[in-house]
């Protein structure tokens, strides 16, 4: 049974208006919550938005692996019901999360199993062009390209209440202009300016905790052809002995997506033959395995992957009524774990139900449940960063003690598939992390080894309880 998203029974202002500063992957998950309540919802970006799911400017990582859990699947197709369908088939591959992904975690293959975990491998582009269309589509939505803005606008209380515009890319000579709106969401990704928008409004920027894994990306595609492989994706992990890893996910277009990655100054060369040297370096052979069946169809695109920051907005005391902020504006994870697009999702979420309970102390609201959403994935990719030497940060006995916990736990399942797909699971957001501490789990993590491979069991339902609830 599929969890659904809970609606709100928000009231709508047919003369409300509200502004979403990005047209990112989080911003139009914001604008498609926001029309439930707000008349009129307005998009703004400084990219010219194409339609035809192709990389844009101020998308960078869009030429790379991007990975949509199987809760963002879901909370998806809730917002947008047919998405998925029309996803499929515009050539998006559906998978069984644990059945159709062929895993390896620390060097070990996670057991394959059927499963409930369904998910999608879909590029970033394509996921972002039909989102766009969709979100457009909408009554009351109007998408500016080629605007940007410049800072948000307050009135004589303090509340923001508007945002100033100014023109940008082809647009560059289109002088500033303030746009009022009774709400702005700040959903500029990456490189926004959050902090000094607040300090121009008299505010305290909201606190940082910052990981710098020193990660690589370099990203090729392949044709794809019928037998290619016996998987639709494959994902290696580095390893603390092996700081290297990849990714290989069939797509639209008959290809497929693969991104290597490597930490420090060991990083996957951007020429072809250094490019397979590399994937020959990796924890176990299967990705290099299948570059060497494949057809190349251009060359190595590198990124080096920004410091992951997580602001912390729940812990200010002072903040403008009025503004909001999203997305990867609030979280910015290490990518390779693929939580962004997912947890964007959660967000959107969490958004629509903060609404219902009006316009007053908002963004407070929604910065507690936007924490709680966080706190799983950060912690899961910061202790998982922790493991390797050149990663600064405190390295606490907790963590040290989960992270010998889930080693062990990826040992038990590559025997034992209730045991992969607890962690699967959990690493889908679909479980707390408690599920990987529950008994049956525990006893099963922990049980003697000695060449005894356990009975496949159908695997738990790692639904939550009333009791052990993923904020979503």
């Amino acid at each position: 049974m599929i969890k659904r998203v809970t609606r709100t029974t928000a009231e709508i202002r047919p003369d409300g208006h509200a502004v979403v500063a990005g047209a990112g992957i989080g911003g139009l998950l914001a604008a498609r919550v926001l029309t439930e309540t707000f008349g009129r919802v307005t998009v703004i970006d400084r990219d010219e938005l194409p339609d035809q799911g192709v990389p844009r400017r101020g998308v960078p990582q869009g030429h790379h692996a991007h990975g949509l859990l199987s809760r963002g699947c879901e909370i998806l197709e809730d917002l947008f019901p047919g998405l998925t369908a029309d996803l499929i088939a515009a050539g998006a591959t559906p998978c069984d999360i644990q059945n159709d992904v062929r895993w390896y975690n620390d060097g070990r293959r996670l057991r394959s199993a059927p499963s409930r975990m369904r998910g999608l491998t879909v590029s970033r582009p394509r996921l972002e062009a039909s989102l766009l269309s969709r979100v457009a589509a909408l009554p009351g939505v109007t998408i500016l390209e080629r605007r940007e803005v410049v800072e948000p606008v307050t009135g004589s209380g303090g509340a923001v209440t508007g945002v100033r515009l100014a023109g940008a890319g082809r647009e560059a000579g289109h002088g500033p202009e303030d746009m009022p709106a009774d709400l702005v969401v700040n959903a500029t990704g990456r490189g926004n300016r959050g902090a000094e928008w607040l300090r121009r409004l008299g505010y305290e920027p909201a606190p940082e905790e910052r990981v710098d894994s020193r990660l690589v990306y370099v990203s090729r595609e392949y044709r794809r052809r019928p037998g290619d492989a016996e998987f639709v994706a494959l994902i290696v992990g580095h390893t603390a002995s092996v700081p290297r890893g990849g990714v290989a996910l069939s797509g639209e277009g008959d290809r497929w997506l693969v991104t290597l990655f490597g930490m420090g100054d060991d990083v996957p060369p951007v020429d072809p033959d250094g490019y397979h040297r590399f994937a020959a370096r990796l924890p176990v052979p299967d990705l290099h395995l299948l570059l060497e069946r494949l057809e190349p169809l251009g060359a190595p695109r590198l990124m080096r992957i920004p410091v992951s920051i997580r602001r912390r907005y729940e812990r200010l005391d002072r903040f403008p009524e009025g503004y909001l902020v999203f997305g990867d504006a609030l979280c910015q994870f290490n990518p390779s774990y693929g939580q962004g697009m997912t947890v964007a999702a959660c967000e959107a979420a969490a958004l629509r139900e903060c609404l219902a309970g009006g316009g007053t102390g908002l963004a407070r609201r929604f910065f507690e449940r936007a924490g709680r959403i966080i706190d799983v994935p950060w912690d899961m990719s910061v202790g998982g960063d922790l493991r390797f030497p050149s990663v600064e940060g405190p390295r606490t006995a907790r963590t040290r003690l989960l992270n010998r916990y889930i080693s062990r736990l990826h040992v038990a399942a590559e025997a034992d598939p209730v045991v992969g797909h607890a962690f699967l699971s959990v690493a889908n957001l679909q479980a707390p992390p408690q599920h990987l501490m529950s008994p049956g789990v525990l006893a099963r993590v922990l049980r003697p080894r000695a060449g005894h491979t356990p009975p496949a069991s159908p695997p738990v339902d790692p639904r939550p309880t009333a009791r052990d609830h993923v904020p979503a």
